[in-house]
C-alpha cells in the first residue's frame, strides 16, 4: 500500500511539473509574439543656426491685483542653435 501511495505522489508531482512548464512556455511564447506597431514616420531634419527673436510679454497686474495694469512689451531673446524635425505628411498608409 505504501508503494502505491509513493507512485501516486510521484505521478502528481510529474503532472504539476508538466503543467507549470506548459504555463511558463505559453507566457514566453506570448511575450515573444510580434507586436503589430506602426513604423515611425520618416522625418526631415534641418539645422537652424542661433538667432535673436522678438517675444511679446502681455499686459499684467501686480500680484495683489490692486495696482495699475502694466503695459505689454517686446523683448529680444536669443534662440540657440537647434535641430528642427518635421514628419513627412505624404507617407503611404501602413498595410495590415
Amino acid at each position: 500500500m505504501s508503494n502505491g501511495l509513493k507512485r501516486a505522489v510521484a505521478r502528481g508531482a510529474v503532472a504539476v511539473a508538466l503543467a507549470a512548464g506548459a504555463v511558463v512556455g505559453a507566457v514566453g511564447t506570448a511575450s515573444a509574439a510580434p507586436m503589430h506597431h506602426r513604423a515611425p514616420a520618416p522625418q526631415h531634419c534641418t539645422m537652424t543656426a542661433g538667432h535673436w527673436t522678438w517675444v511679446w510679454h502681455p499686459a499684467h497686474r501686480d500680484r495683489d491685483h490692486r495696482q495699475q495694469q502694466h503695459a505689454g512689451y517686446w523683448t529680444r531673446v536669443w534662440q540657440p542653435a537647434h535641430r528642427d524635425c518635421h514628419t513627412d505628411q505624404h507617407r503611404a498608409p501602413n498595410p495590415r
